[in-house]
């Protein structure tokens, strides 16, 4: 197990989230989506700021190997708040070493400290090194998944 610092991602932190975008694009085979419009350091600085969203990232030097992206959702039945992990990458040569379960454990303690009562996350069938970390830390929910698209406008 690989023991490399984990940091919680705050406003001065927008070159590391860039490099944990460019991550997740490598990872999930999707520049794309992470890195063709990748939004200003201005938005970025004030995602890093809000109350809502979560960055952490695990670093060897000045190296971002693996990103953890999760939001905090209030909930509105009762006093209390939910985390959604959005997305979580390790850099290929830096799996099986532990840096995804030092992630959530990092997140895990953000999230007590928030009051937050759960983390939940999804994880696509056939993703089995997602599904065998995600068993191990968590019970599992078998549900489903619906993306409703937006009505825009005519």
């Amino acid at each position: 197990m690989r023991d490399l610092p984990v940091r919680h991602l705050g406003p001065a932190d927008v070159p590391l989230m860039e490099a944990m975008l460019s991550l997740f694009g490598e990872v999930f085979a999707d520049p794309a989506s992470y890195c063709a419009e990748r939004p200003e350091a201005r938005y970025l600085e004030a995602l890093l700021a809000g109350d809502t969203f979560i960055a952490l990232a695990a670093v060897d030097g000045e190296s971002v190997v693996g990103g953890l992206a999760a939001y905090e959702l209030k909930k509105f039945e009762q006093a209390r708040s939910e985390i959604y992990i959005y997305d979580l990458a390790v850099a290929a040569r830096y799996r099986r070493q532990g840096i995804a379960t030092a992630l959530i454990e990092s997140l895990r303690a953000i999230a007590a400290g928030r009051g937050a009562y759960v983390i939940f996350v999804q994880a696509d069938l056939g993703d089995d090194a997602a599904i065998a970390l995600y068993s191990k830390m968590g019970a599992r929910e078998d549900v489903l998944h619906f993306d409703i698209p937006v009505r825009r406008p005519s």
